[in-house]
């Protein structure tokens, strides 16, 4: 007996009862699995917003989907030529008798795969110039306001704010954002985009500087930092921009098309203002310095008018006070050129009679506030 007199009996299957027989046993069988291989045939997702690829090693090939509302919220999106491990449910497509994984998940295979992913995508941004010397800004001496993009909860912002309040405090905007996880490179663009759109002279001041801020965690936790949408944010940015993410060894991405690198998110406030304390000592010193130089010259340019004219040497004592008043004062005081006036013509007259100068005679009766720094009542240093 042949097979097919044997089988003559066999139940008959139209071709959509085979194919729905065959997607039920599949799926049974294989509810959810993890599989290993490398993305390819990616293009981006579709226009439906759904992504189609395949799974591949040395020896097979799988189709894969990612429907659009998985594809939103992963965390790894889906890159040619990167090997992942993905999770889903395995499928069948009966309108042309294939098998597909239908994606749930993705992550990559290893720290090896992200760091291939990262080198492919530095290089491909680094050949748009992104991170080009040219294009980075100066960091402003003393910034009024500061921006800071981190998480409002972690002990992060109060490194900062606690750094700022020691060297030199400044008002502080933060931007609360997610620093991992879904949806947080998205949130870390718009932060920084936001912060770009501000008026200079709104009701809510924009900034002078922006810090972007991390603490320390593996390279999946700080794999934010890494993504497109966070790097080209960065690099446009007009406020001039320090990252600090993670610990003094840890690289990513925004680094290099950041203003300024800090090593930690307490280096970033100390890169942002300079010391209050040092600043004042270092006017005072200006100061003593400005006043020695003044009495010096004023000393010179005395003896060597006396030198060379002996008839005003009777009035040598009326003539040395002028000097003493000057190197106090700037001659850009107009009272004071008001007061040398009269104290010369004063000399003069007395010197005439050969009678003693009255040193309070020549003292000067408008004693402005040196033009070198003050401060404030909130203690803030300002140049006047």
């Amino acid at each position: 007996m042949t097979a097919a007199e044997a089988l003559i009996n066999a139940p008959e299957f139209t071709v959509s009862e085979l194919s729905s027989a065959l997607k039920r046993t599949v799926e049974d069988a294989y509810g959810h699995v993890r599989v290993r291989g490398e993305i390819t045939g990616f293009r981006g997702p579709h226009s439906s917003g759904h992504c189609y690829f395949s799974l591949k090693d040395d020896g097979a090939k799988i189709e894969a989907v990612i429907w659009k509302s998985a594809h939103y919220r992963m965390r790894f999106k889906p890159q040619e030529g990167l090997e992942v491990i993905a999770t889903g449910k395995l499928t069948t497509y009966p309108g042309s008798s294939k098998y597909q994984i239908v994606i749930e998940a993705l992550e990559p295979a290893g720290i090896g795969a992200l760091m291939a992913l990262m080198e492919e995508r530095k290089r491909k941004l680094a050949a748009e110039g992104l991170f080009e010397e040219a294009r980075k800004q100066p960091l402003p001496w003393l910034p009024e306001v500061i921006g800071v993009v981190t998480s409002p909860t972690g002990a992060v912002i109060r490194d900062i704010l606690h750094r700022l309040q020691d060297r030199f405090p400044r008002r502080v905007l933060v931007w609360p954002v997610r620093v991992q996880g879904e949806g947080s490179a998205e949130q870390i663009a718009a932060a920084i985009r936001g912060f770009n759109a501000l008026p200079e002279r709104g009701r809510i001041p924009r900034p002078d500087l922006l810090i972007v801020a991390r603490g320390g965690g593996s390279l999946e936790d700080l794999w934010s930092f890494n993504e497109e949408i966070v790097v080209r944010a960065a690099a446009d940015s007009m406020i001039p921009l320090i990252s600090a993410v993670g610990h003094e060894t840890d690289i990513t991405l925004i680094d290099f098309a950041a203003d300024k690198r800090a090593p930690t998110p307490t280096a970033a406030a100390e890169m942002a203002v300079p010391v209050r304390a040092e600043l004042f000592v270092e006017v005072a010193a200006l100061a003593r310095r400005t006043q020695r130089a003044a009495r010096g010259n004023a000393g010179v340019a005395g003896r060597r008018r006396f030198a060379g004219d002996p008839a005003a040497a009777a009035g040598r004592g009326e003539r040395l006070a002028a000097p003493r008043i000057e190197s106090q004062y700037p001659r850009s005081f107009p009272s004071f050129r008001a007061n040398q006036r009269t104290a010369d013509a004063a000399g003069a007259a007395r010197a005439g009679r050969a009678g003693r100068p009255s040193p309070d005679r020549v003292r000067r009766t408008d004693e402005p506030v040196g033009p070198i720094a003050v401060a404030n009542a909130a203690g803030s240093l300002r140049r006047t």
